[in-house]
């Protein structure tokens, strides 16, 4: 966000607007805007919101679906050392609320989409609508001292479990994710990519997205996904690039559009936050897309490691290697740090893109490191120096002493080609402490029998699911992951 000598008034976009001036940095619709002109826009937005009363250090709290809008708000957020504050808008208003309260923000700004959400937030913060934009008074904005180490973003976590915590990214943390991303794989000034993933999410800001403004290329936010559209859309644009969650990848593999889709022009489509089916992987590798698979999670804004074209092919389903400024490391039983390998073991990292906290929670910040390395949660392991993720802690089973990886367990249900997705979690029982249930989505054709034949020749007997569930989806967050917790208390109550 911020260039290393200059700072305040002569961070970004102003600076790209010096090297890239007429070059298109953001198109949606019939809307373009120059570098020069988003520079011009963000410190136009920059003096209104100070008119607002927003200082350093004050949350600016944004509320809508992907657009132009997103951008020049968290820009002039930034220009005033101020911290932005990306909101879910697939929320409740109670969500929302709270959210708001939590971040403390001091301002909101919201899009028409979001008019019925923002009614049932409750208590708001002034409010500033982006169809104002262009009629609020907006001066000369304030020089503000940015550093690397002042806050940019708050980042609120999906929530899977329990109230969502905002983690605290630094304009450093965004600054060395991207150059990460420009080591592992090249982004061109004539690059023009979709941002299809939500801006909310870690995925939709820092892979792809901010890479390719930084080299001065163009980004064209997709307000709705809609995956025959973004077919479509690639082969109209000449897309080189976008980056998803595997639900995405999976959708527009299976939409009609796909087998007659132009997709010559992408050079990379990355994705990340979940886990992808391998049947799906290949599906847009055997189109000639070069599809890199990534893992990281908002602690690490997000990138921790990255397939390479070149081991792609061997390794579809492989979370690749570490990024060239990241640290990674294991956890071992005994608490000790160590290096990791072929055994699984939780994973640990480090570096100057790992965030500086969760807002307001410093007990919570403390318990997420040992030493210096942020504990992530997930389990790994490496194979011919390749990342594998096997699960996350929380979610590993454990039936009569034995460690059951849900994971491992879905990938070999989704084999099936009558299985559409599932979700595998732990239940209470009597005699094993633990068990599986499966919650299968499955296409016509597919009986219990034939599946637990299937997992009976394909996994050890005390892995293998003892309960089996068909249903028509899983509950699943607004990112695309599983809700698992929803899964348990279905469980429960089945089971009761």
């Amino acid at each position: 966000m911020i260039g290393p000598a200059n700072h305040g008034v002569g961070s970004w976009p102003s600076r790209r607007a010096r090297i890239s001036p007429h070059r298109t940095a953001l198109v949606q619709g019939d809307r373009t805007l120059t570098y020069t002109e988003l520079a011009h826009r963000a410190d136009r937005l920059a003096g209104a919101l100070a008119g607002f009363g927003v200082r350093r250090g004050d949350r600016v709290a944004y509320l809508g679906v992907n657009d132009i809008t997103v951008f020049e708000t968290l820009f002039a957020t930034a220009l005033l050392g101020a911290i932005f504050v990306p909101l879910n808008h697939r929320l409740s208003g109670a969500e929302i609320g709270y959210m708001l309260a939590d971040s403390g923000a001091c301002m909101l700004v919201h899009s028409a989409d979001a008019d019925a959400l923002v009614a049932a937030a409750g208590p708001l913060p002034p409010v500033l609508r982006t169809s104002d934009f262009d009629t609020v008074a907006g001066g000369e904005p304030p020089a503000a001292e940015v550093t690397f180490d002042d806050p940019c973003l708050l980042l609120y976590t999906s929530g899977t479990t329990g109230k969502p915590k905002a983690a605290v990214l630094t304009h450093g943390n965004l600054t060395w994710n991207t150059v990460n991303q420009l080591a592992h794989f090249d982004v061109l000034s004539t690059d023009r990519a979709l941002c299809i993933a939500p801006l909310f999410h870690c995925v939709g800001l820092g892979q792809i997205t901010l890479p390719t403004l930084f080299k001065g290329g163009s980004v064209e936010p997709v307000a709705k996904f809609d995956p025959g559209a973004i077919l479509t859309r690639i082969g109209e644009a000449g897309i080189t690039g976008f980056s998803a969650v595997p639900t995405m990848l999976q959708m527009m593999c299976q939409d009609p559009a796909w087998d007659t889709a132009d997709l010559s022009s992408l050079t990379c489509v990355l994705y990340g936050g979940s886990p992808v089916q391998e049947r799906v992987a290949r599906a847009w590798l055997d189109r000639g897309v070069r599809l890199l698979q990534g893992y990281g999670m908002t602690e690490a804004s997000p990138g921790v490691s990255m397939a390479t074209h070149d081991g792609t092919l061997d390794h579809p389903v492989s979370a690749g290697v570490p990024h060239f400024f990241t640290d990674v490391a294991a956890l071992d039983p005994s608490s000790r740090v160590t290096a990791l390998g072929d055994e699984p073991a939780e994973l640990l990292v480090r570096g100057p893109n790992v965030f500086a906290g969760y807002w307001n929670r410093p007990e919570e910040t403390r318990s997420s490191f040992v030493d210096s390395w942020f504990r992530t949660g997930d389990v790994v392991r490496v194979e011919d120096g390749w990342a594998h993720v096997v699960d996350r802690i929380k979610d590993v089973i454990i039936s009569g002493g034995e460690n059951v990886y849900p994971a491992e367990v879905e990938a070999v249900i989704v084999r099936l080609d009558e299985v559409e997705s599932c979700a595998v979690v732990g239940v209470p029982d009597e005699r094993w402490g633990e068990v599986g249930a499966a919650y299968v989505v499955a296409r016509a054709g597919l009986d219990a029998d034939a599946l637990r034949k299937h997992l009976e020749a394909n996994l050890a007997r005390f892995k293998v699911p003892k309960h089996l569930f068909f249903v028509d989806a899983l509950p699943r967050n607004a990112t695309g992951k599983v809700r698992r917790v929803e899964l348990r208390a279905m469980a429960a109550a089945e089971l009761a």
